[in-house]
């Protein structure tokens, strides 16, 4: 299971070749524990940290510094530091540039909500949405024009599963959202309730119970139809991992789900356990309260409207998600959505519930060897 991480050192110095350093210590510590690898399942770092604590942790680090290793060895940055001057690629102002016409609207909500200023005068950022992160070939093909033509010539990943372009001219923007339009990537919300995240769960990990990229398709698409303009309300964030690993980022999330099971006589049922007031923005860091129901998987959807629509209905004037959720406490949440948790039986009426999402047979749980997506 996730967890907030203890600290070993509030700061290491990169330039000196600390960083370095104390990265290949704690990888030799860990590397001799041949008692984790008794069971895969305790191969981790953190199951170490756990037994022996950070204090002792770090003792060992110290330790583990004074060795021949360290002065026999050149950590410096000289070779293997990659810095590219996206500065030096980016675009001249151009001369003459397209302005918004019919598409007003659209472009304007855009603007307010992928589009931010660079530090550097008359240049800008714009995050592409990635809905469920998927590129086809033409999709990233037409991405790489975008690049060349009003980029720093690089585009970086987000946490989000999402793409950001630098050192886009101001006078440019309207130009890139219509390019990315015509790709299908032009759509408003990037970090917004409708940006939801998820890992790729039984579409490809081994370690995956659920379809979370299915639950995530079905998530979004409701949340698109309910047409949703309010401000508070869009800056919910919703992830979900197809197991109770963290890969979906579902613990941090202010609506998270991680993939699990139900048991109904012979038959099973895909199901998520979910986590409410999860958060990582600004510093802050803190894990969502688990609920103690299980949804089965096609009524995920039905609870996220409820649980937004409770939201909009009862807060106080510019109360957070998460001010909401710590007031009224998770029980008022688990009880707007009960009656989705209440077991069923095998029957023709309801044999969709027993199917996953975007799949066609009944569901089982099958977990393969390996890691995750490995």
């Amino acid at each position: 299971m996730p967890r907030i991480a203890p600290t070993l050192y509030e700061f290491v110095e990169l330039g000196n070749g600390d960083y370095l350093k104390i990265v290949e210590a704690c990888l030799r510590i860990f590397d001799r524990q041949d008692w984790l690898r008794e069971n895969r399942a305790r191969a981790r770092i953190k199951v170490l940290v756990d037994k022996i604590g950070i204090d002792a942790f770090r003792a060992q680090v110290e330790e583990e510094l004074e060795g021949d290793w360290v002065r026999e060895r050149d950590f410096s940055l000289d070779q293997i530091l990659f810095e590219p001057n996206e500065e030096e690629s980016a675009p001249d102002r151009p001369e003459t540039y397209a302005r918004p016409g019919g598409e007003d609207r659209e472009f304007s909500r855009f603007l307010e909500s992928n589009v931010a200023p660079q530090r550097q005068t008359g240049f800008s950022t714009v995050e592409v949405k990635i809905t469920r992160g998927d590129l086809d070939p033409d999709q990233l093909r037409g991405l790489g024009q975008v690049m060349r033509d009003y980029t720093g010539l690089s585009a970086r990943t987000t946490v989000q599963q999402n793409l950001v372009l630098r050192w886009v001219r101001d006078e440019s923007v309207y130009e890139v959202w219509r390019a990315l339009s015509e790709l299908g990537l032009g759509d408003a919300g990037a970090d917004e309730l409708t940006d939801v995240v998820s890992c790729p769960g039984t579409d490809s990990c081994k370690l995956g119970i659920t379809s979370s990229m299915g639950l995530s398709q079905a998530i979004q698409e409701r949340l698109v139809q309910l047409e949703l303009d309010d401000e508070l309300t869009r800056r919910i964030h919703v992830k979900m991992s197809g197991c109770p690993n963290g890969c979906g980022q579902h613990h941090i999330a202010n609506i998270g789900f991680y993939g699990a099971s139900l048991k109904v006589g012979e038959h099973t049922i895909p199901a998520y356990i979910a986590h409410l007031g999860g958060t990582y923005e600004g510093g802050d860091v803190r894990y969502g309260q688990r609920l103690k129901a299980r949804l089965p998987a096609k009524r995920v959807p039905d609870a996220v409207e409820r649980w937004v629509r409770f939201y909009e209905s009862d807060r106080v004037h510019g109360e957070e998600f998460n001010a909401f959720v710590d007031r009224v406490g998770t029980t008022e949440f688990e009880s707007r959505v009960k009656d989705l948790t209440l077991p069923m039986q095998f029957s023709l009426e309801n044999m969709n519930n027993f199917i996953d999402w975007n799949r066609n047979g009944p569901f089982e749980v099958q977990r393969g060897e390996g890691e995750c997506a490995v």
